[in-house]
C-alpha cells in the first residue's frame, strides 16, 4: 500500500469513505446497513495496509459512525485512523458543537478522533461556521489543544472565492483540505484552481468522489476502448485514480466502496504508483470532454461587461454543463446561497451577451433551460431535514 506521511502519521493513501456502505440485499433504506459485509471489508483493507477511515454525522442516517466504530473497535486503537466530521452545514439549535461532538466520541466508541473536520464548508455555510455565536471553530480548536483531536480541517464544495475567503480567515488554523477532485471535475467544477489555490499555500489535500459517485468506473464503450488502448490492464476506476496519484499535493484518496470488489480493485491499484504520461494524461482529459458534452464556455467574461442583470454567466453555464452531465445536490446548494437578482432566472433574454460571446454561444436558452433545471434538484434543506429526522429516529432506538 502507498504511503504518504503527514505530520508524522504514515497513512495510507487511499481511505475508506463510509458514505456508501453496503446495504443488506434487498434492502433500499440508507440505514440497512449489511454490517458482516462491512466487517469483511474492513479486515480486508487493515490487512493490506489502508489505515484511514473517514466517516460523518449525518452519512447513513446517522448509522454510519456507529458501525464503523464497532468494525474498528475489534482493532487496536493505534492501528488506524479515524476521521468524522462537524455537521455546521446543517445547523440548527440542536447542533450544539459540544453536544455532537461528545454524541461522535460515543458513536464511534473513541476517546480522541485523528482527523476532524468542519463539514461541508461553501457559500450558505460559511456564514455558520463563523458566526460567533455559535462558537464553532474555536470550540473544536479547544478540543485539539486538549489531545481529543489530533488533526483538524475542513471539507469544502464551495466556489473558488469561497474557498479562498476561508482559507484566508482561518486557513492557518487549519491543517489539511478535502475537496471533490476527478479528471471530469478537474474543469467541470473549476476543481484545478481549487487544487492549486490549496497546494500554493501548502496545504495538504484530501480527495473526495475520486471516481464521482462510480460515474468514472463505467465509461461509455467508446472511452473504454480509447483507455484500454493505452493501458489494457486498467479499469476505468483505476486510470481515475493513476490521475489523483500523479498530484504531490493530495495526501489522501478517499473512496466510498460498497463492495469488496471494489475494496480489492482499488487496493491493487493503490499497491503501486503507476504515473500517467502526458500522452496518457491527454487521452484522459479527452474522454472528460466527451462524458461532458459540454457547452464550450472559455470563461472569456465578455459576456458579463454588457449583461444589463450583471449575472455570473460563466458561472452559470459551468453550473449548466454540471446539471447536463449529472444532475446533483451541489449545484441546487451553490444556487441557494444567491440573491434572486442573481439567479439565472433573473436573465431578461435581451442577447447582448451572444453577441459578444466567441463561441456563438445561445446564452439567454442556456440560463433558461438552467432555470427550468434547478427546481428538479435535490433540495439540500430538505436532505437535512431528513437526516436529522432519520438520526433522531436512530438514537431513539439505541435508547
Amino acid at each position: 500500500m502507498l504511503t504518504n506521511d503527514f505530520k508524522g502519521c504514515s497513512l495510507s493513501r487511499l481511505g475508506f469513505g463510509t458514505m456508501r456502505l453496503p446495504l443488506l440485499e434487498g434492502e433500499s433504506s440508507n440505514t440497512a446497513i449489511d454490517v458482516k459485509q462491512v466487517d469483511a471489508m474492513v479486515d480486508y483493507a487493515m490487512q493490506h495496509g489502508v489505515n484511514y477511515f473517514d466517516t460523518a454525522y449525518p452519512y447513513h442516517g446517522g448509522l454510519s459512525e456507529t458501525v464503523i466504530g464497532a468494525s474498528l473497535a475489534r482493532y487496536p486503537r493505534e492501528s488506524y485512523y479515524l476521521a468524522d466530521k462537524y455537521p455546521g452545514h446543517q445547523i440548527s439549535d440542536t447542533y450544539d458543537p459540544a453536544a455532537v461532538f461528545e454524541e461522535q466520541l460515543a458513536k464511534c466508541g473513541v476517546e480522541y478522533f485523528d482527523f476532524y473536520l468542519l463539514h461541508n464548508i461553501y457559500e450558505n455555510s460559511i456564514g455558520v461556521y463563523t458566526d460567533p455565536r455559535w462558537g464553532i471553530i474555536d470550540y473544536f480548536l479547544e478540543q485539539k489543544r486538549l489531545g481529543r483531536i489530533r488533526h483538524l480541517g475542513f471539507s469544502c464544495h464551495g466556489e473558488l472565492p469561497n474557498l479562498t475567503e476561508f482559507l484566508d480567515s482561518y486557513g492557518d488554523q487549519m491543517e489539511f483540505c478535502q475537496i471533490q477532485l476527478n479528471y471530469l471535475d478537474w474543469t467541470l467544477q473549476n476543481a484545478k484552481a481549487k487544487y492549486e489555490l490549496l497546494a500554493g499555500r501548502g496545504m495538504p489535500v484530501w480527495v473526495m468522489e475520486p471516481i464521482r459517485g462510480g460515474r468514472l468506473a463505467n465509461l461509455p464503450a467508446g472511452a473504454q476502448d480509447a483507455l484500454r488502448a493505452l493501458r489494457p490492464e486498467e479499469t476505468g476506476a483505476s486510470w481515475a485514480l493513476r490521475f489523483l496519484q500523479g498530484l504531490p499535493g493530495v495526501k489522501m484518496v478517499l473512496s466510498g466502496m460498497s463492495s469488496m470488489e471494489q475494496m480489492v480493485q482499488n487496493i491493487e491499484t493503490f499497491a503501486c504508483e503507476k504515473p500517467l504520461t502526458d500522452a496518457e494524461q491527454s487521452a484522459l482529459f479527452d474522454v472528460a470532454e466527451q462524458l461532458k458534452g459540454s457547452i464550450p464556455c472559455t470563461a472569456c467574461r465578455y459576456c458579463c461587461d454588457g449583461c444589463p442583470q450583471g449575472l455570473d454567466i460563466p458561472m452559470m453555464i459551468a453550473a449548466y454543463n454540471e446539471v447536463r452531465f449529472q444532475p446533483g445536490l451541489y449545484t441546487r446548494m451553490k444556487f441557494d446561497a444567491l440573491p434572486a437578482d442573481q439567479q439565472p432566472s433573473a436573465c431578461i433574454g435581451c442577447g447582448r451577451c451572444s453577441k459578444t460571446c466567441p463561441q456563438g454561444i445561445d446564452v439567454p436558452a442556456a440560463l433558461k433551460a438552467l432555470a427550468e433545471a434547478l427546481p428538479t434538484l435535490p433540495d439540500w434543506a430538505e436532505i437535512c431535514k431528513t437526516r436529522a429526522e432519520e438520526a433522531r429516529r436512530n438514537r431513539e432506538k439505541q435508547g
